[in-house]
């Protein structure tokens, strides 16, 4: 495998001296062992006490989240073996993927329905979640339809127009299940795509007015998105009804203080704070690592997204724009829903059922979590490939 000559901070020196730039993006793939290795360790401490009152052992979550991880780890090897290119010419069939999933978790018997949601469909030992293969495909099909169509959406409403339409198709069958968290995370990825690709800046705000309003109805036709909203306002107003989950929250964080109470120490997972090795396992670990804890993730999420952008923009310099928008999709969708958990978590924002990347329970989004990693880090190797390619030889710079 060639390696590129480079002065990154990724660069490695060899026996002769020669600085050469690693085939990976060395940030890139420590954050996510990181975040992955933190998440193990956290739903461990968080399910312990649930796992043995209700499924007879206290390791059963975490036996079955490491079962996740080997899983999300031979994805991503399969992933980093798949040139770019295979990603960009079935952009189209992943839109169908999306839209068969999202519609036959809808049917009765086939779609498994949790506390008034279907969003499962069953796969033997493992769940899957249509709406987190639904992102996945979204960002392949948007990241070629802005190759095809850059021009058109650069200088005509109907270039930014027809992705909107597919993109509604597929919010109206979330809204049905209801998925309300993954719409919002949807959209926000798609109009930040097109933005990227050169949208005008006027069209862009009328768009984001268009959508923040359709989103406000969304959320305030359920009776049930209205007292999540409300209790969001003032979760003590009714901690033990609408704002249990949030005072609960809270109630951790206070605990946890500047250095936590120490691995396994949290009083809040004994049957307190609801879902605590998923939705809320980001306040199990503040309470057990405080402050510092909690930071420390958010610096872990933040240096993996910059970098995913950093990548992006590396492609778009290389003129290399359906990797460049990939690249900022999967950036989206990561930042988005990092975002809007913790934000969940603190208090900042309305209660919303999205997982924390890579670190909550869940195979299906670890496992696409993982996947679009990977994905990322082939478009950085190709990168570095295409820049090795276009660099003189020794001989020709002797000539």
């Amino acid at each position: 495998m060639n390696l590129l000559i480079g002065t990154r901070i990724s660069d490695c020196v060899d026996e002769a001296g020669v600085r050469r730039v690693l085939p990976f993006d060395p940030w890139l793939l420590m954050t996510t062992v990181c975040l992955v290795l933190t998440g193990f360790v956290m739903i461990t401490s968080a399910s312990m006490d649930v796992a043995a009152a209700k499924f007879g052992g206290p390791f059963f979550f975490s036996m079955r989240h490491g079962m996740f991880i080997v899983l999300a780890t031979a994805a991503a090897l399969v992933a980093t073996r798949i040139p770019v290119s295979f990603w960009h010419a079935t952009g189209p069939y992943w839109l169908l993927l999306a839209v068969i999933l999202l519609t036959v978790v809808l049917i009765p018997g086939i779609g498994r329905e949790v506390n008034g949601s279907r969003r499962w469909i069953g796969l033997g030992p493992i769940n899957l979640q249509a709406s987190e293969v639904a992102k996945f495909c979204m960002v392949l099909f948007m990241g070629g339809y802005l190759v095809r169509r850059l021009t058109e959406v650069r200088n005509s409403w109907w270039g930014v127009i027809k992705p909107v339409l597919p993109l509604a198709f597929l919010v109206f069958l979330l809204i049905m299940e209801p998925d309300y968290g993954a719409s919002v995370v949807l959209i926000g990825t798609v109009m930040g795509m097109i933005f990227l690709g050169g949208m005008k800046f006027f069209q862009f705000m009328l768009v984001l007015c268009g959508t923040g309003a359709l989103t406000a109805l969304l959320a305030v036709v359920q009776p049930y998105r209205m007292e999540r909203l409300k209790s969001f306002q003032d979760p003590w107003a009714d901690p033990f009804g609408s704002g249990y989950q949030l005072s609960q929250a809270q109630i951790a964080f206070g605990r946890g203080d500047w250095f936590g109470t120490g691995l396994g120490n949290s009083v809040q997972k004994l049957f307190y704070l609801p879902e605590a090795h998923t939705d809320f396992v980001y306040s199990v670990l503040a309470e057990e690592f405080g402050l510092i804890g909690a930071l420390i993730v958010v610096v872990l999420y933040a240096v993996m997204v910059v970098r995913i952008f950093s990548i992006g923009r590396q492609g778009e310099r290389q003129k290399q724009f359906f990797m460049a928008y990939v690249a900022y999709g999967f950036g989206f969708i990561l930042a988005g829903q990092a975002l809007i958990n913790i934000g969940v978590n603190v208090g900042a924002l309305p209660t919303k059922g999205l997982t924390l990347p890579l670190l909550s329970y869940g195979g299906s989004s670890l496992i696409i979590c993982a996947v679009m990693i990977a994905i990322v880090l082939r478009i950085d190797y190709e990168l570095k490939q295409l820049r090795y390619e276009d660099q003189p030889s020794e001989a020709e710079k002797s000539e």
